[in-house]
C-alpha cells in the first residue's frame, strides 16, 4: 500500500514539474521582436552584399567574402568568366549567390537568390 501511494505521489509531483517547466510564458511583444529581427537580418544581408560589391573585382574581395560568410557558402555552379573559371557560391542563411574568380580570388558578382549561372556579361 505504501509503495503505490509513494509511486502515485512521485508521478503527480514529476508531472507538475514537467508541465510547469514546459509551458512558455506568453509575451505579446515576442511577435514584434521576431518581426524586427527578420527585418534586421534582411538589412544585414544587404549590407554584406553592399560591402562586397564596393570592392568587387579588386584584390581582397575574396578574403572579405570568407570573412562575412564563414562556413556558410556552398558551391552551386561553375561557369566561364573572370580570368578563366568562376565558382558560384550560395549562402542559404542570407539567400545570396556570389561568384568568385578562382584564378585571382576576387568576387565578380553578387545577387540575392539562388542563381546557378550568372549572365556572361555579369562575370567578366
Amino acid at each position: 500500500m505504501k509503495l503505490t501511494s509513494l509511486l502515485a505521489t512521485t508521478i503527480v509531483i514529476s508531472g507538475t514539474a514537467v508541465s510547469i517547466t514546459s509551458l512558455p510564458a506568453f509575451n505579446p511583444n515576442s511577435f514584434q521582436a521576431s518581426a524586427q529581427s527578420m527585418s534586421e537580418s534582411k538589412s544585414e544581408s544587404q549590407g554584406k552584399i553592399d560591402q562586397i560589391l564596393a570592392i568587387k573585382g579588386k584584390p581582397g574581395s575574396g578574403d572579405l567574402l570568407r570573412k562575412l560568410y564563414p562556413k556558410d557558402l556552398s558551391p552551386i555552379g561553375i561557369q566561364v568568366g573572370g580570368a578563366g573559371m568562376v565558382v558560384n557560391l550560395y549562402s542559404k542563411k542570407d539567400n545570396t549567390t556570389l561568384s568568385l574568380c578562382t584564378t585571382y580570388d576576387v568576387v565578380v558578382a553578387a545577387k540575392k537568390g539562388r542563381i546557378a549561372k550568372f549572365k556572361p556579361s555579369e562575370v567578366k
